[in-house]
């Protein structure tokens, strides 16, 4: 065989590997993911993520929230169970370092408490208030 026939022999045979791998459909997979699908797919990892901790966070400030009313809710049944009666007098309770005259401070001083609560107030009557947007609406009863 001559050189021309061997150069048409191996351009056909380029030819015929060249038309396999465009019909072959795994070997355009190969190729791997594009930069696009890369990108849409950390998208929607990114999206799925910020829900996640928004909704853990959410929970977290409610379950704050809710321990701090058990802990007033049961410093003031103890203080009425201790002092009798149905009113709590005030005194000065500390808070970020405001002083506030609060029944806390009264609280505070009978050992029932250790800090005065940022997020809720408890009236001379034992009830308890909200003071913190972040537990609801101010001025209401928890």
């Amino acid at each position: 065989m001559d050189l021309t026939g061997r150069i048409r022999e191996k351009r056909l045979l380029w030819e015929v590997d060249q038309r396999a791998e465009e019909t072959n459909p795994m070997k355009k997979r190969d190729q791997g993911f594009t930069l696009e699908e890369l990108l849409i797919v950390l998208g929607i990892l990114a999206r799925v993520t910020v829900f996640a901790v928004r909704g853990i966070t959410d929970q977290g400030e409610e379950s704050a929230c809710n321990a701090d009313v058990k802990t007033l809710q049961t410093a003031v049944e103890s203080y009425f169970a201790q002092e009798g009666g149905t009113t709590i007098p005030t005194s000065a309770a500390v808070d970020a370092g405001v002083t506030r005259t609060t029944s806390e401070g009264t609280l505070e001083e009978a050992g029932l408490m250790v800090d005065a609560s940022a997020n809720y107030e408890v009236p001379v009557d034992g009830s308890i208030q909200v003071v913190s947007a972040d537990c609801g609406a101010p001025g209401n009863t928890a």
